[in-house]
């Protein structure tokens, strides 16, 4: 019993430290795709198209400009995906109890529920740094000269703490949908992959590109609509931060149409897959190599 217990705890370990690394590779690998969407979604009246956004980003901010938000978007991946992961094992963990299968005989839709489920323990990390993260990206469309200290010592002054949580609601909405689909893609794409079952515990690396890659646009493509209302709140002025996402939404569509819910979708479903693709491929490698060394 001793042994399983700590079994248990080195995995939910490995989890959280590989989640941790693969957080990290998931940003630079997509951060400058990441920045022209949230500009597209919050001041897409200002650039005729993403590629022109891109084109003024560069003109006016040199290629550097693609990688603002950069040390908040590392801390909001690096919390989310530690917690994802830990609580997707762990949730995984649950699901096998309450179903009675065996965790490595769980299905991909017992995944894809136990992605679901750890999602929301990974919001309420997310939110704050995903919040600093696109002031900072849309810091020159307001014509603010802010800082990752200004934008938090603002919020605490003008919202208190509650104010890092503006956006949790269609975050939840965005976030256990999202990953449903992000670990159901990932799950069935490597399964329909493997040669064998035992590879599941050392899959090949373009197998895991490829699965990572597809449980990525999945997400994206699921719950897109979402997310461009989560960076506008995130995003609006003093006054407009009293709306609700209901409010929000109404007006977009009554004023921008139904297209405003898909601005910038195209930087968003190609950045999706080369940043998962990395995410879960140094997931995997962390996790198989902590498992090694432990052993």
């Amino acid at each position: 019993m001793a042994a399983i217990e700590e079994n248990k705890q080195r995995q939910a370990l490995i989890d959280f430290v590989a989640g941790w690394f693969g957080g990290i590779a998931c940003v630079y690998t997509g951060q400058p795709l990441d920045t022209i969407k949230v500009k597209m979604q919050t001041f897409s009246n200002l650039y005729k198209n993403s590629l022109d956004c891109a084109v003024q980003i560069v003109k006016k901010d040199g290629f550097q400009g693609f990688y603002a938000g950069s040390t908040p978007a590392v801390v909001a991946n690096i919390a989310e995906n530690s917690i994802l992961f830990l609580s997707y094992g762990q949730c995984q963990n649950g699901v096998s109890w309450l179903t009675g299968v065996e965790r490595k005989d769980l299905t991909v839709v017992h995944g894809a529920c136990a992605g679901s489920f750890a999602s929301i323990f990974a919001c309420f990390a997310l939110c704050p740094p995903e919040l600093v993260k696109c002031r900072l990206q849309t810091a020159r469309e307001t014509s603010k000269n802010v800082y990752v200290t200004s934008i938090i010592r603002d919020v605490i002054q003008q919202e208190g703490l509650i104010g890092f949580y503006k956006g949790l609601t269609p975050l939840l909405l965005r976030e256990v949908p999202g990953y449903f689909m992000f670990f159901g893609g990932y799950e069935g794409t490597k399964k329909l992959l493997m040669s064998s079952k035992d590879e599941s515990y050392n899959p090949v690396a373009w197998k895991v590109i490829i699965a990572g890659g597809v449980g990525g646009m999945a997400f994206w493509g699921s719950v897109y609509p979402v997310d461009v209302i989560k960076s506008k709140l995130q995003v609006s002025d003093e006054k407009s931060r009293q709306q609700t996402m209901f409010k929000m939404a109404t007006e977009m569509l009554k004023n921008e149409g139904i297209g405003s819910f898909y601005r910038g979708v195209g930087p968003t479903l190609l950045r999706s897959f080369p940043a998962n693709a990395a995410l879960f491929l140094v997931y995997e490698w962390t996790k198989k190599a902590l498992w090694e060394a432990t052993e």
